[in-house]
């Protein structure tokens, strides 16, 4: 008697979740409703007939009540809104590089992959990814930011995930005044898959593929359509002598992720604590390139350096000047002034991440 009103008190507990199969990998757990809205993501992506949800008295957390995000109708992208914080803007009182950057990455990417039952520790794995130790880390990110939200603004967000080739994915974003529907900034970004315990990098299988494609745009959807768009371009390597340096940084504890190296929006602090202070007082970061090429670890020491990016081409005699002035940025046909920058460790000189900037000018304060 008493085991059998221990199994009732364990069906109740659990009477809100329903399991999915997941052959020999890990159990994922799904809410009805949850699992309704996957159902017509599945049917979107299959063809098949939409099944009618059932009713149920599950109640969404607390969580899901209060966050402002959702997938779309067609289970296909993931859109979520947000209001700027007093702490997440700079002197200008309008949201850092890296506080759109975390929206990006730790925010909107990761509440898109729990939506869609990939896993809640912030690696967005799926179940096959899990049973082999795998996880997803940055190879590129590539922002542009038309106009910065301000203190109290609020902005929405979408994403969305696709393949790219056989090597990782792809996930682009699109940054929208929620006020005005105006589009203020794109992204976009390449993954790749990695032995949580070796450290090496694998090939995305067909297996982890397939589990993913379910949720991705069965056609190319891209965040910059263009050609020769600025994402695309290639980043050459900055060597000494660099124009502008900060060298001996050194990583805090709280600058390290879950997976215990330093979290990849760490690397833009980085890159723009060696900009010349005259260009931050002047002009505002409006596009961002960053290349992953090692992990940086919490007892690393890091050297960043930046150049202007036409020094990069000039032979020596024009990088120094005839008259020993340094050179200037160059800049593109909208009036923007470009860098190249270089993070890497201080003792042995080991390339960590390779970087592009364009900054404009400033507008005159709202």
């Amino acid at each position: 008697m008493q085991r059998r009103r221990g199994r009732e008190q364990r069906n109740c507990r659990f009477s809100g979740l329903i399991r999915r199969p997941a052959g020999n990998s890990a159990a994922v757990w799904y809410s009805p409703a949850r699992r309704a809205q996957l159902m017509r993501v599945t049917s979107v992506a299959t063809g098949e007939p939409k099944s009618k949800p059932q009713e149920s008295s599950y109640q969404p957390s607390l969580a899901d009540r209060l966050r402002l995000g959702s997938l779309t109708e067609d289970g296909l992208s993931y859109k979520e809104k947000f209001i700027v914080r007093c702490y997440e803007v700079g002197i200008n009182k309008t949201a850092t590089v890296e506080t759109i950057a975390n929206l990006l990455q730790q925010e909107v990417g990761c509440n898109h992959a729990q939506s869609v039952g990939f896993s809640t520790d912030g690696f967005a794995t799926t179940p096959t990814m899990r049973k082999l130790h795998l996880i997803w880390v940055t190879a590129r990110m590539h922002i542009e930011i038309y106009k910065y939200p301000a203190w109290s603004d609020v902005v929405e967000i979408e994403t969305w995930c696709q393949s790219e080739g056989r090597i990782g994915t792809r996930r682009d974003w699109i940054l929208k005044d929620y006020a005005t529907g105006e589009v203020i900034g794109r992204a976009t970004s390449k993954w790749v898959m990695m032995n949580q315990d070796t450290r090496r990098l694998q090939k995305v299988t067909d297996d982890v593929r397939d589990e993913y494609l379910v949720f991705c745009p069965k056609t190319l959807r891209l965040a910059f359509p263009e050609e020769n768009n600025a994402s695309l371009k290639k980043i050459s390597k900055l060597d000494d002598p660099a124009q502008y340096s900060k060298v001996g940084l050194v990583p805090r504890r709280a600058d390290l992720d879950m997976n215990q190296h330093v979290n990849n929006v760490t690397y833009i602090g980085w890159v723009l604590e060696s900009m010349p202070q005259e260009i931050i007082d002047s002009h505002e970061l409006q596009t961002i390139t960053l290349d992953y090429r090692r992990e940086c670890q919490h007892d690393d020491i890091v050297d960043s350096l930046t150049t202007p990016e036409s020094a990069i081409d000039d032979t020596v005699s024009e990088l120094r000047g005839t008259n020993g002035s340094p050179p200037t940025a160059a800049k593109d046909e909208n009036n923007c002034i470009q860098f190249l920058h270089l993070l890497r460790l201080s003792d042995n000189g080991s390339e960590i991440n390779r970087g592009r900037t364009e900054w404009r000018k400033k507008t005159a304060k709202r």
